[in-house]
């Protein structure tokens, strides 16, 4: 039979699949229908049945390429815009999302107690020295609170039986001079998040991958978590992670050198959290084995689902092996059941916590323990005498970042792998530490002189009023400890404090006929504000003089600039009190860009005073 050439030959059409937009796709119907359809459909006008075709494909082809570019810009995280995929992508970035972080304060706890003689000299009776324990509660006239992170044991002496606390005779006998009482001192570390106890009842039901949700939003650390029976679950940062570090305190001989001691613990008992941006609500996710079974009875015997050999049966079944049965495993923890959890954790915090110095001067609630052998009366005495105050303002405290914040954190933190290589990924592990421990506002790094495998660190803080403030020394020793983990074996990181440049703006400007000068001048003022404003600072930043000649002569009203010039500001100028830094601009000041001194940061301390407008 002869072939027929002709059916067998398709019609080629030539198809473009650059087209995206709505106008193109159309053009691009209208002239494949032109080219193949011509016999059938000629008129494709707007009003016409083909135009309203035309219109319909485009029309659906436009909105498939929107949302097919939509969704593939959502798995960048530059260019993603939903909050639930940003918070998604940050946390694939590794980083923790984290709510407003505690300030942290120093405190000065002085008491009262009576003298005994003793060996002939007189010293504080240790029977009436009492223990302050942790999580007593301080606070400050405005009701900010700070809980005690330690015991406070002013009995405690050093290896020579000297008491660590240090004391000054208070009242003396007036017939004999000798001391009647002396007032001891000590220091201890508080910290503004608050502390809450939540239980949750557990059904007896086996629950991969358990969650419980905490009451309280803004939580920042979680203390402990322990069942019915007494056990502890441990949080880790994933829950493959089966070991952790628990930190005990020494007792032994070089306890002075050595405080604590490390101990590694196995955890089948573990959680993560997690905390969402929209609501700020954390979440703890527990594993999926579980505590009655061994994983031998778990783990199906590959042996029983195995193909038997030739001639031991003449037929079989389809092998299948339930992959859920392996979550009963306990390789990613145990899933609590049929028990009562008891949840203790703190939260709260932000940029108002960082109060001043000489702010935290009341007791809210006080937990001593003495000596057995004290009396009643003299207990009662000596926590009826005690004084707190906090000597140096507490920093720490921040509100919670924004999501381009956290974004920018991600972008340094994804490449960085969990350690510090870079420079990039030295800042991003500082922006990434968790909020339970406080929070750099600012951060810089740099090469250091006298080591030439080591870093200089330049942080800085803000206080309660969002103006610039030094780091506390709790503070960097958090972050030193915390940076420890990371850092590379031969690598050294000095932590500095920044240096704060204040500065105050002078600028006389003409004023266009028609406008008032009052007007004008308030509006330039309000413009330098806002450019003056410490978020829009980094460390090292330098001040660039055309942006501001730009702002102010883009004000309406202002025909000419005639003068501008930056001073510094520093020690007390007409009862403001500012930096002690000793800056001077004419030996910073480059073509036109005004350089702080390296680790340095400009502040505009009091916008209302320190800028100052004319008009002539």
């Amino acid at each position: 039979m002869a072939r027929n050439i002709k059916k067998e030959v398709k019609k080629h059409k030539e198809i473009s699949y650059t087209n995206k937009d709505f106008k193109s796709l159309r053009n691009e119907l209208r002239n494949h229908a032109l080219t193949h359809f011509s016999d059938n459909m000629i008129d494709f006008s707007d009003a016409s049945l083909g135009g309203l075709i035309l219109d319909l494909g485009a029309y659906v082809g436009d909105v498939l390429t929107y949302y097919m570019d939509h969704q593939f810009n959502e798995n960048s995280i530059e260019n993603a815009v939903e909050r639930n995929n940003i918070e998604r992508l940050i946390r694939e970035a590794g980083v923790d999302i984290p709510g407003p972080s505690p300030s942290y304060a120093e405190i000065s706890v002085s008491l009262i107690v009576p003298a005994t003689l003793s060996d002939g000299e007189y010293s504080p009776s240790t029977l009436a020295l009492p223990k302050i324990k942790k999580n007593s509660i301080f606070a400050t006239s405005s009701g900010i609170e700070f809980t005690l992170l330690e015991d406070i044991d002013f009995a405690k002496k050093d290896d020579e039986g000297n008491l660590i606390a240090i004391k000054k005779v208070g009242r003396t006998d007036p017939s004999t001079g000798t001391p009647v009482n002396y007032e001891v001192f000590r220091t201890g570390v508080c910290s503004s998040s608050k502390i809450k106890t939540e239980t949750f009842s557990i059904s007896d039901t086996l629950v991969p991958f358990r969650t419980i949700t905490l009451s309280e939003s803004d939580v920042n650390e979680v203390v402990i978590v322990t069942d019915t029976n007494g056990d502890q679950y441990h949080e880790v940062n994933a829950l493959t992670q089966d070991t952790v570090f628990k930190m005990l305190e020494n007792s032994s001989y070089d306890r002075a050198d050595v405080p604590y001691r490390l101990e590694l613990l196995h955890a089948p008992k573990r959680f993560i959290k997690i905390r969402s941006v929209d609501t700020g609500n954390t979440t703890l996710r527990f594993g999926a084995g579980s505590e009655e079974s061994f994983d031998e009875d778990v783990i199906p015997d590959p042996s029983e689902h195995a193909i038997r050999l030739f001639g031991d049966r003449t037929s079989f079944s389809t092998v299948a092996i339930d992959p859920n049965s392996f979550l009963e495993t306990q390789t990613l923890g145990i899933s609590p059941r049929n028990t009562t959890l008891t949840v203790t954790y703190r939260h709260g915090g932000g940029l108002s916590h960082n109060v001043s110095a000489g702010e935290i001067t009341s007791v809210k609630s006080l937990s001593t323990s003495f000596n057995s052998a004290t009396s009643a009366v003299v207990a009662s005495s000596v926590r009826s005498s005690l004084v707190v105050i906090n000597q140096k303002h507490a920093s720490g405290g921040e509100d919670e970042p924004t999501i381009e914040e956290l974004r920018n954190i991600a972008l340094f933190n994804r490449n960085s792998q969990n350690r510090i290589v870079t420079r990039e990924d030295l800042i991003a592990r500082v922006y990434s530490m968790p909020s339970n421990f406080g929070r750099i506002f600012r951060v810089a790094v740099a090469d250091n002189p006298r080591n030439p495998r080591g870093s200089q660190l330049y942080v800085i803080s803000r206080n309660s009023k969002g103006r610039l403030a030094l780091s506390t020394d709790t503070l960097k020793i958090n972050l030193a400890k915390y940076l420890n983990k990371f850092r590379l074996v031969s690598d050294a990181v000095d932590i500095l404090d920044a240096s704060i440049i204040n500065i105050s703006l002078k600028y006389n400007v003409t004023v266009e006929k028609g406008y008032r000068q009052e007007i004008v001048i308030n509006s330039i003022n309000a413009k330098m504000t806002r450019y003056f404003d410490v978020k829009h600072f980094q460390i090292n930043k330098p001040l660039i003089i055309s942006e501001l000649n730009n702002i102010i002569l883009n004000t309406p009203g202002v025909i000419s600039l005639l003068s501008l010039n930056i001073n510094p500001r520093s020690g007390i100028y007409d009862n403001r009190t500012y930096s002690n830094l000793d800056y001077t601009v004419a030996q910073n000041f480059d073509r036109g860009i005004l350089f702080p001194p390296l680790g340095g940061i400009f502040e505009m301390k009091y916008p209302n005073d320190d800028i100052e407008g004319r008009s002539v």
